[in-house]
């Protein structure tokens, strides 16, 4: 009768360790999906901001919100630019036509 519940002792053990190696192999995705959403937010705040004020202002407001501007191209009316977060590159383009 000593053995009363060591099993359910057992059985914990393994789905707590379950449960930690689900979640720290989810850490990177989740952080590749924030990187991600962070890099399109920067890109397009940073093409409307190249719309009017050209590269620097695209390199500024892309940094003040935590990207590089690693692309920059104008043509006419248009801006497209490409920044990057972490390991995130995106794409944004803007217009100031009507």
């Amino acid at each position: 009768m000593r053995d009363r519940g060591a099993m359910s002792v057992v059985v914990m053990t393994v789905a707590l360790a379950f449960v930690a190696a689900v979640t720290f192999a989810l850490v990177p995705v989740l952080s590749g999906l924030i990187d991600h959403q962070r890099a399109r937010s920067a890109a397009d705040a940073a093409a409307l901001a190249g719309v009017t004020g050209g590269r620097p202002a695209a390199a500024a407001l892309a940094a003040a919100n935590g990207a590089e501007l690693v692309g920059w191209s104008r043509d006419g009316h248009r801006v497209i630019v490409e920044v990057r977060v972490g390991g995130q590159r995106v794409t944004a383009r803007a217009t100031d036509e009507p």
